[in-house]
């Protein structure tokens, strides 16, 4: 078993990355850190069809930690981590869209149901009912809810985007895990990421409590959705309905007339 790199020797890396472009020193860091690119493909693969395999996306969040580590900043306070994961999860994403993995009809579908969830909600003035939304969309409760499910397989990554900001060398980086910075805070770019997170609160604020609940176990507390079943009592599917619905509800609330990317 290799053994666990002592905090001195990882400064030394990252030095000798640093200062001497040295791809020894480059390889070993991807390395020592190469289990968090297994953690984050398994969480990834466990929302994805079955013909999706695991090892492709360790393949394309391999090239997310490399390029963690070509840009990684050692003088800020993030992370490595931190940072890290936000750059693997972005690989694998990014190569999963550019396969263009989703059937259309699904795609369709999500987009039908966002809209109708928004009119009704505007008509109502509060989050319709499944049993609303099945009429509305002339389908069954039941096949309203296996759609949710198909659809929680394209939009299960949605709040990474709505938690997204280009840096400065185009890349997107998690505005929850770390802020652009040449050495100092840009007073504006605090000022947007302020905004930005007050603007994704009060959506989430706005849900209704089952889905905010899974919003919070999913997102904050990392738990799979078959812990957030048995947390609220109920099936994994039935998780996967609520955090499908949670996160079409708040898509269609930050659509792009409030500067946010969904």
């Amino acid at each position: 078993m290799q053994a666990e790199p002592r905090p001195h020797d990882l400064r030394e890396l990252w030095r000798r990355v640093r200062e001497g472009d040295d791809r020894a020193a480059r390889e070993r860091l991807v390395l020592i850190y190469s289990p968090l690119v297994k953690w984050v493909a398994g969480r990834v693969a466990a929302s994805l069809p079955p013909h999706v395999e695991e090892g492709d996306l360790i393949s394309y969040g391999l090239e997310g930690l490399t390029t963690a580590v070509d840009r990684y900043d050692i003088t800020r306070e993030v992370r490595f981590e931190t940072y890290a994961v936000t750059r693997i999860r972005g690989a694998i994403i990014d190569e999963l869209r550019s396969q263009d993995w989703v059937p259309r009809s699904v795609r369709q579908r999500a987009r039908e149901i966002e809209r109708t969830h928004s009119r009704l909600e505007h008509q109502l003035h509060r989050a319709p009912t499944d049993e609303e939304m099945a009429t509305a969309l002339d389908v069954s409760v039941r096949e309203f809810q296996d759609s949710l499910v198909q659809v929680s397989q394209s939009t299960i990554h949605a709040l990474d985007e709505l938690w997204s900001v280009g840096d400065a060398s185009g890349d997107q980086v998690s505005l929850l895990d770390t802020i652009e910075d040449e050495g100092a805070p840009d007073p504006a770019a605090l000022v947007d990421e302020q905004a930005l997170r007050d603007q994704i609160g009060d959506a989430i604020d706005r849900l209704p409590e089952r889905e905010k609940v899974v919003i919070a176990l999913y997102y904050y507390e990392n738990l799979t959705l078959r812990e957030i079943g048995e947390v609220l009592g109920v099936t994994e599917s039935r998780a996967s309905q609520l955090h499908t619905k949670a996160v079409l509800r708040l898509r269609s609330r930050l659509g792009p007339d409030d500067g946010v990317t969904v």
